[in-house]
């Protein structure tokens, strides 16, 4: 027997009746003597409707309320976990809610769900378990179905849907056939080939000269740089033709990237056959030149391709977005420091003949390069207030980086664990599936029938993800 201390409360929601009742429920073999004062405090609950029900209604509505009903012992038999029930029964003695250490949130979440218990009644930490521990089962799940829709067989009707659930798999999966993994190798062989390429080709030693003597592309590299844009522009387009919401393709921001690393080739192309008409050859070239120059920039947006290929980029990207606010703290501390520093550097520095800080706004790149630890020393004091100046830049440099670091380090780390536990887990809720339809074949092939697709697939998506949680 549990023991609580009986309490009364002069605001029940109860009827005198009900306040002196009593009724026994046995909870998974745990007998508990309840009172109709304690329990009407939240009318609303299973407990306070079973117990307004329990002086005058039938036994089948009685039994609609519990699993059992004993109607010579009157006692009330639930299939539930009692160490859960004993954390329901603090709501009604205490006025709310404490999970106990061991319990699953998620499962506590189901028994208070039977209960009629709302969440809101939970103190604000497990509440906030909760949510975080829902908010995870959510990602677990969309993760287990995906790797389900890659492994599954195409249950499409039209010819169009099987060739793009074709091409989805093999241009979104590497993990879904060995095409696939060759596909995902050979993009990230293109990717680093085309920005060994671009770099490659700046080089004066392997450029050649035109017909006006200047230097311009090699034309192996131009071979080069025209195949590995072939091959991104053809991807690009067959992943566009398989994505099933094409306008959400066009403003994902790795598409965005892919897009732009396209574009500047096609875009050369065209301008330089549009001045082929202009007058002077020689304009049609320096034109053609700027607009080359000014588009390569965006042609180093193709290193932003491997993130696609890279869970790690992606982890990183991901800690960068949720410690905006650390980065935010380095960023002010920073530029009140150089403002500081760079202000006092000019001001002890007037008294030099050959002074190198000029001004203010000439000294913020010396304080930048001192505070971030770099030190160039193209500009640097002379006097003796000076160094003790950047001397104390120095030390404040260190600091406004170093206080901040170790929160965006922990959130990396949090992060990455995170992202590593939700690839494991999917994975093991796909075995535990495959177990679930195995299990379900074979009573199907004892009772003489086949299993349905849908329950093979979809079985225990939820429950076995909850159970992980």
């Amino acid at each position: 027997m549990w023991k609580f201390p009986r309490t009364r409360y002069a605001d029940c929601n109860g009827s005198e009746a009900s306040e002196e009742t009593e009724i026994a429920v046995n909870i998974g073999g745990v007998k508990r003597i309840l009172y109709g004062d304690v329990l009407n405090r939240y009318p609303e609950t299973r407990l306070a409707e079973l117990v307004n029900r329990s002086t005058n209604a039938t036994q089948e509505d009685l039994s609609a309320l519990c699993d059992d009903y004993d109607e010579l012992k009157r006692e009330f038999y639930f299939d539930r976990d009692p160490e859960a029930f004993k954390c329901i029964l603090e709501l009604y003695y205490y006025g709310e809610i404490r999970i106990k250490r061991g319990i699953c949130p998620i499962r506590f979440k189901r028994e208070m769900d039977y209960w009629g218990i709302d969440k809101e009644h939970l103190n604000k930490r497990c509440k906030s378990n909760l949510n975080q521990m829902e908010t995870k089962l959510a990602k677990i799940v969309e993760r287990a179905k995906g790797i389900l829709d890659a492994l599954k067989e195409d249950v499409t009707v039209t010819r169009l849907q099987k060739c793009q659930a074709f091409l989805r798999k093999l241009m979104e999966k590497p993990e879904s056939s060995l095409a696939a993994r060759v596909i995902s190798v050979l993009s990230i062989a293109f990717i680093l080939l085309s920005s060994v390429v671009m770099c490659v080709s700046t080089i004066p030693e392997l450029q050649v000269q035109d017909a006006a003597g200047n230097l311009v592309e090699n034309p192996i590299i131009d071979c080069i740089e025209t195949t590995c844009i072939i091959w991104f522009t053809v991807k690009y387009i067959l992943r566009f033709f398989c994505s099933s919401n094409k306008l959400r393709f066009l403003i994902s921001f790795l598409n965005i990237i892919d897009f732009l690393t396209i574009m500047p080739f096609y875009i050369v192309l065209l301008l330089g056959t549009a001045t082929m008409g202009l007058g002077s050859v020689q304009q049609a070239v320096q034109s053609l030149r700027v607009m080359r120059i000014s588009l390569r920039v965006m042609r180093l947006a193709r290193v932003f391709k491997l993130a696609r290929h890279s869970s790690g980029l992606q982890t990183l990207a991901l800690a960068f977005k949720f410690s905006l606010k650390e980065l935010g703290l380095i960023f002010v501390y920073m530029s009140v420091g150089i403002f500081l520093f760079s202000a006092l550097g000019y001001t002890t520095e007037q008294s030099q003949p050959e002074t190198l800080f000029t001004s203010i706004p000439q000294s913020f790149w010396w304080a930048i390069s001192s505070m971030s630890t770099v030190g160039y020393g193209d500009i640097y004091p002379h006097t003796t207030l000076g160094k003790c100046n950047a001397a104390v830049s120095f030390m404040c440099g260190i600091l406004a980086i170093i206080l901040p670091l170790n929160l965006i380090i922990n959130i990396f780390v949090t992060i990455y664990n995170k992202q590593y536990e939700l690839e494991i887990t999917a994975k093991h809720e796909i075995e535990l599936m495959a177990l679930h339809a195995e299990d379900e074949a074979q009573e199907c092939q004892e009772a003489g029938k086949m299993p349905s697709a849908a329950s093979v697939n979809n079985h225990s998506v939820w429950d076995s993800a909850g159970v992980t949680a």
